[in-house]
Order: C-alpha cells, then structure tokens, then sequence
C-alpha cells in the first residue's frame, strides 16, 4: 500500500495502526512504513511474532468452523481488522452458504477494504464502529438488517479486548454485547495474557503505547476467563491459542507459553 494521498478520513500516516500492524504480521499488502517499522520493533521484542499472529488467525478459522457445526448461522466480528486470507465469511460461507457476517471496526483503513471485498456479497456488511460502545454497534443498520438477534449468535473478539483499557471497563462492554444475544449464542474470544511471559507483555505495551493509535492492556488467565461471565466455555477451555482444539497433534507447540495469547470459545447460558 502507498503511503502518499488518498487516505480515507481519520487515518493518521504518522502511527502505527492496530490493524495494518496485524496486516503486516501477516504478510498482507495493507499497511504502511510506519506499520511495518512498528512490526520490526515488535519483532525485536519476539522474534516468533508472525508465527504468533498466525497461530491467533489459524485459531478464528478453527472457532468459526466449530461454531458452524454447532448450528450458528450469523456473526458477528468486532475489531475485525483489514480483510486477509481467511475471513470470518469466507470460512462460514464456504461451510454453510449463506451464512451472515458483518464486521465491525474503527479503523478506515479497515473498513474501506471490507467494504469493497464485500460488495458483491449480500450475506456481508462492515460497520465503522467502536466496540467501546456497544449501543451504537448493536443498532448499526447492517447489524439489525443481517443479523437475527432472535437465532443464535456468535460473536468474535479476536485480540481486540486487550486494546480496552480498565478504565473503559472492558467486562462491562462484553456484558453489554452478551446481554443482546438470546440463549444458544457464543462468544469466541482471543487475548494477550502478562502471566507467564511478564517482560514481553510488558515490552510490547509499551511499543504500543509509544508507536500505535492503541495501547494494550495485557491479562491474566482469571481476568481474562472473568470476560466469559454468563457464558459456559466449551472444552477445552480457556488456553492458549494453538491448544484449542488443533487440526493435528504435531500443531501443538512444545513450550504453548511462547504463544501468549489465550483463546476460548463460549456458549450463552439461559
């Protein structure tokens, strides 16, 4: 991606993104100098940071997969990112045609590629929106046109919770979300974690607090676990993210706490 003119509104050239910085891990074309400097530094830090990145982007296709065979027919995907090689409705549609989607993002960059992949798609909408409020989110025209908030739900937060501050009271934000969705519904959840690996959590919130447009806030197992209040985790739990639930046994790494970010998927109870 060019880095001169053109830019759609609200995009500041002189910081890191959030979501092309994830672009980049993945190797996509979305992303700026700046990003890819902000990457660098990350990667300094850890040097495993794309095999990181991938295993959190091997794990949406494994959770949205499993929320297809357990009947969910409709998600929707907060802090979606910029649109790279297996999307949330390319896994669901391909499973089950039809399937409805739509993403949810604040960042233009973001959400100016989403929308022109999914012009063409009528089951797929993104929304400029903020997770941080979840009213505005919730009442979103693509929201209530696609999705069916009387049939299960799932709703995905893949490493975006960590980019809540305490202070923006990210368990009421879940809450406020799970509180929409009627029994039956799931939330599929990943997050970085300052439990086993304090120093690098602690590196790579300052790299964010000093080069991107958002700090992280790193959590424990408990806190992070405590953000599924009101939902019944599915086996096996919340773990980190290449142990749920892998393809093969050889995908399980040797030391899982190198990958410092938990995942887990849950289930609305009544």
């Amino acid at each position: 991606m060019s880095d001169g003119g053109g830019l759609p509104r609200g995009v500041d050239p002189g910081k890191a993104s959030v979501a092309r910085m994830y672009d980049a891990m993945l190797g996509g074309e979305h992303n700026f100098a700046i990003d890819r400097e902000a990457v660098a530094a990350f990667t300094a830090i850890d040097p495993q940071v794309r095999t990181l990145a991938r295993a959190n982007r091997a794990f949406l296709g494994r959770a949205v997969r499993f929320l297809v065979d357990a009947g969910v027919r409709q998600f929707l995907d907060l802090g979606s990112g910029i649109p790279t090689q297996g999307n949330v409705h390319e896994v669901a549609q391909a499973a089950s045609p039809g399937a409805r989607v739509v993403y949810v993002d604040n960042d233009p960059v973001a959400v100016a590629h989403s929308e022109a992949l999914l012009a063409d798609n009528p089951d797929a909408a993104t929304v400029a929106g903020d997770i941080r409020d979840p009213a505005k989110v919730l009442s979103a025209p693509q929201v209530r046109e696609l999705i069916d908030f009387d049939e299960p739900v799932a709703v995905l937060m893949i490493t975006i919770m960590h980019f809540v501050t305490p202070q923006e009271d990210p368990g009421g934000i879940v809450a406020a979300f799970r509180d929409a969705l009627p029994a039956g519904s799931w939330l599929a959840l990943t997050h970085a974690t300052d439990e086993d690996r304090p120093d690098t959590a602690a590196a790579v919130g300052q790299l964010y607090r000093d080069r991107a447009t958002s700090p992280v806030t790193a959590r424990s197992h408990d806190e992070i676990k405590s953000l599924f209040d009101g939902f019944d985790l599915a086996e096996p739990g919340l773990v980190y993210v290449p142990l749920w639930r892998p393809d093969r046994d050889e995908e399980i790494p040797e030391d899982p706490s190198k990958f410092w970010v938990y995942a887990g998927v849950g289930r609305r109870t009544a």
